[in-house]
């Protein structure tokens, strides 16, 4: 969240606008139902919402169709992760994804304007390992790769997450929102990203795990040009140069109720209104069930092609509003 945006002076939402617990579960259970196999928090920074654990251990109790657990993740910048990591694998936690863009402290700082160091996000990393966090899947290590800010970070962080059991995944730099000041010049390929690591340690693409996967796979590869389980994988997600909206499988519902169907949105669909107005759980159903059939957001495809609109003078939603 950029300080000369959220200074102090930044008017924030009152609490009483955020869905609560309860409302948030009650939402989630509506999703699930409809087929919904995954949950994901994110944020801003979620690990900063107060009793995160106990919505954790709420959400944690909801079952897929086919009566299994969902899979419950949620995405962190690590500051915390540490004080955090046993009591989120208490409260039913199973996955978790750790944001870092480099191992430098000077650019970490640069890309992410934070103050606190690289050391406490391999620390928080550390802890999530110790506490279980990488059983069900291996915790993943997501890099924002910008041209001429932090592309000399790809090596190190390969070579550094490189057999640890942590999935490092290079991200490239998005026009998400209005505040980042994007610029396609500062946007480096996943395919270059590749080539780089390729040339220093021998990569093998792998298939995908699932349909609608967002990220590329590549192994390291042994001696013999096979992949080596034991050195493990990169991903790379390509949403400006290969975007998949077509395979897009997400919704995004923000702190407040409204729910999003693409990260480049310019506006939400008011389910809060819907809770708090009293409209049943069967209404509410049906109500995502138009929205979710009636989704058209296509923006980086369009991007892609040349036929983007113009949207300077439009307000998209944040990256740190809505999360990845």
């Amino acid at each position: 969240m950029p300080k000369e945006v959220f200074d102090k002076n930044y008017a924030y939402l009152p609490q009483t606008s955020l869905l609560s617990f309860e409302e948030i579960m009650q939402l989630a259970s509506i999703f699930a139902a409809n087929g919904v196999q995954k949950i994901r928090l994110t944020g801003g920074e979620p690990l900063l919402r107060k009793n995160i654990e106990v919505l954790i251990e709420m959400l944690a109790q909801l079952r897929t169709l086919e009566g299994k657990q969902l899979d419950l993740t949620l995405t962190t910048n690590g500051s915390l992760l540490k004080k955090k990591a046993q009591s989120l694998v208490n409260a039913g936690l199973q996955r978790v994804t750790v944001s870092l863009d480099g191992l430098d402290d000077a650019v970490f700082k640069r890309m992410n304007d934070v103050d606190f160091p690289v050391q406490d996000v391999l620390d928080g990393i550390a802890a999530a390992k110790a506490a279980g966090l990488g059983i069900h899947s291996p915790i993943k290590v997501n890099m924002v790769v910008k041209r001429g800010t932090n592309d000399d970070q790809i090596l190190p962080m390969a070579r550094h997450f490189k057999g640890s059991g942590v999935v490092l995944r290079f991200i490239e730099y998005m026009d998400v929102g209005s505040t980042n000041g994007w610029d396609m010049t500062e946007v480096m390929p996943s395919k270059d990203v590749v080539a780089r690591i390729h040339a220093q340690m021998p990569l093998v693409q792998l298939d995908p795990t699932v349909l609608g996967e967002t990220a590329e796979r590549w192994g390291y590869a042994d001696a013999n040009g096979q992949h080596d389980k034991h050195a493990g994988e990169i991903g790379v997600i390509s949403s400006v140069t290969q975007a998949f909206c077509a395979d897009c499988n997400r919704a995004r519902l923000s702190t407040e109720g409204k729910l999003y169907l693409c990260l480049f949105a310019t506006q939400g669909h008011d389910l809060r209104g819907l809770l708090r107005g009293g409209s049943s759980d069967q209404a509410i159903s049906a109500a995502i069930q138009d929205i979710w059939q009636g989704r058209r957001d296509n923006y980086s495809e369009l991007r892609a092609s040349g036929f983007a609109p113009k949207t300077i003078n439009i307000k998209r939603v944040e990256m740190s509003y809505i999360g990845g």
